[in-house]
């Protein structure tokens, strides 16, 4: 999402009633865990590459 696209959603975002509002947070929340998934993905393909490198550090 490029930064347009974020001021676009936050501006709906503000204008939206309660339920709109409810559906657009469970929106950004699944696409929060999907990148999460796909970082989790590309760290786990990146230390098979190169396993004596450490990648991220840990949290």
């Amino acid at each position: 999402m490029n930064e347009e696209d974020k001021k676009q959603f936050l501006a709906d975002f503000k204008k939206a009633d309660v339920q709109n509002k409810l559906d657009m947070w469970y929106y950004a929340l699944e696409q929060d865990a999907l990148w999460e998934e796909i970082l989790t993905e590309l760290s786990a393909v990146a230390q098979a590459a190169n396993p004596g490198k450490k990648i991220l550090d840990e949290e």
